[in-house]
């Protein structure tokens, strides 16, 4: 069987998702890195964005598709659970941390941190400001939704806390998330538990964007 390549930059949420799932499935894989809009990139994903993957004459793009081609191709542990009700679970988490944690707390919050539109390059605190009010509403909603099992759905580590661990690694990052995911009692004990697991160790980013700012400034 063919090597399969994941490319993307280590730091993105999304490449580090699939990464995840590939470590969970224990694929062999290579990571080409590249950032958004590449040659590489923009021969796969129609608008340019990351992570896409490519095993042998298959290629995808976006990283739920690319989840389901590793949990389905290969061996290993299921990250969709075989029950219709928990797999279509595990489908409604992956969309609401998507399409309603992703926006807020990754691309308005953290983007105000790390990608700032100051002219000092200091983090854009009107933007972090407008975030933290409903940040603050989906930190209780997700702690509240882990609080009984200590995971999204059932009591297994499937796909849904896949998606999200990234996004709450990203979080203990900066004070004012730190501050709330702190306060979260259920969620902390959830975040501590799945950090320590293998496959998010092995596939933590070693170099993150603020980092590559200060490295070009030094």
């Amino acid at each position: 069987m063919p090597e399969l390549e994941l490319i993307g930059a280590a730091p993105s949420n999304y490449v580090w998702v699939c990464r995840i799932a590939l470590t969970e499935k224990g694929v062999p894989y290579r990571l080409n890195e590249a950032r958004p809009h590449t040659p590489e990139v923009d021969a796969i994903h129609p608008f340019g964005k990351i992570p896409v993957m490519r095993h042998g004459e298959v290629t995808l793009c976006e990283s739920r598709a690319i989840c389901r081609y590793i949990d389905e191709v290969f061996d290993g542990p299921k990250l969709m659970p075989t029950d219709c009700a928990k797999a279509a679970q595990v489908e409604q988490w992956v969309s609401i941390v998507n399409t309603h944690i992703d926006p807020l707390w990754v691309r308005q919050y953290l983007g105000a941190h790390f990608f700032p539109n100051t002219p000092d390059g200091s983090p854009d605190r009107v933007r972090i400001e407008a975030a933290l009010p409903k940040m603050e509403q989906q930190f209780a909603a997700m702690d509240r939704a882990v609080a009984a099992t200590g995971h999204l759905v059932g009591d297994t580590f499937t796909l849904a806390d896949i998606d999200f661990m990234p996004i709450l690694f990203y979080m203990g990052m900066k004070p004012e998330s730190s501050a709330l995911l702190q306060r979260m009692s259920a969620l902390k004990a959830y975040y501590d538990r799945h950090m320590a697991r293998k496959s998010v160790q092995a596939t933590v980013p070693t170099w993150f964007p603020g980092q590559a700012r200060a490295e070009q400034a030094a």
